[in-house]
């Protein structure tokens, strides 16, 4: 960056105000920003095309082939809102349902005290009697 003071020679054109402007220093400020726009604009406009999901909340509609598991904050697993009283018992209705055609969709609604252990049991009984279609029943959050 250079600055012209006047002549070296130290004539009389020391009352002379310089009126030009260096404009080199804002050109190269310009041309910086050009280029990181060139870099930076494809890689704002380039997305993964997507479907994001509208927020619906559906009533559960009960079918009379569905089955209900509960399982309570003491643990213990309810079938259509009877108590079982082992799991080898929970083992036998889930394989008695995963045989019928067609198959039933299990809904598993978990005590929000319960520990996830109990509710992981359940599921892994699900998967093990060859259970496909499994559902957790929630609550939608307060607005």
């Amino acid at each position: 960056m250079a600055i012209s003071l006047g002549p070296a020679d130290g004539g009389d054109d020391d009352d002379q105000v310089m009126a030009a402007i260096n404009t080199t220093p804002l050109v190269d400020v310009m041309l910086v920003l050009l280029i990181i726009f060139l870099i930076t604009i494809p890689v704002v406009t380039h997305t993964v095309p997507v479907q994001l999901p509208k927020e619906a909340n559906q009533p559960t509609i009960t079918q009379p082939g569905n089955v209900t598991i509960a399982v309570d904050h003491h643990g213990t697993v309810w079938w259509n809102e009877e108590s079982l009283a082992s799991r080898a018992e929970l083992a036998a209705r889930l394989d008695a349902a995963a045989a019928k055609v067609p198959q039933p969709e299990v809904l598993i609604r978990g005590d929000k005290d319960v520990a996830y252990e109990h509710v992981g049991r359940v599921l892994a009984a699900a998967q093990r009697g060859g259970i496909t279609k499994v559902s957790f029943i929630t609550e939608p959050p307060p607005r």
